[in-house]
């Protein structure tokens, strides 16, 4: 199911941020606009009209597939945005990031900070700079290097301006 959903929205010029199996038959599916890599000077924003393309879409493929599902929402990822691929993680370097890891490290699976991405785009290194104590003005930055597989879940902080 998650290679049509890939396909069917990958062909309307999208890509599939996350898909979700909620209570009731709720399917939940997050999608974006694809990373044009660092030269993309202004990122694309998901709109309704976009979501409402999507839905109508995945509607007639769900219908002609025989899949069975109670309701299906179709959303953008949100300013908290999961991280779940490598070009993610590229995309968002020099970000505030919410890591949580699968096995801690140094006592604990929790970690917020700047994102990096360094090495060359097949290999990239992944870093987060974080404050030893966050509480303490003037604390000590930290680095911690990480895979793609020692993460559990990673999401972007986000950052209100008004």
């Amino acid at each position: 199911m998650h290679a049509l959903i890939d396909e069917t929205v990958g062909g309307l010029g999208y890509e599939v941020v996350d898909v979700e199996f909620a209570a009731n038959g709720l399917l939940r599916i997050y999608i974006d606009f694809p990373w044009q890599g660092v030269s993309e000077s202004t990122p694309r924003l998901i709109r309704i009209e976009d979501c409402e393309l999507v839905s109508r879409q995945l509607t007639r493929v769900f219908e002609v597939e025989g899949i069975d599902y109670a309701r299906l929402e179709i959303s953008s990822p949100g300013m908290d945005r999961p991280l779940k691929k490598i070009t993610d993680y590229q995309r968002f370097a020099g970000l505030e990031v919410a890591l949580k890891l699968r096995v801690a490290f140094n006592g604990r699976k929790q970690y917020s900070g700047i994102l990096h991405v360094d090495g060359e785009a097949s290999a990239p290194v992944l870093s987060l700079h974080y404050l030893a104590h966050p509480d303490v003005k003037g604390s000590d930055v930290l680095v911690l290097g990480f895979t793609l597989d020692e993460v559990d879940k990673a999401r972007l902080v986000p950052n209100y301006k008004f």
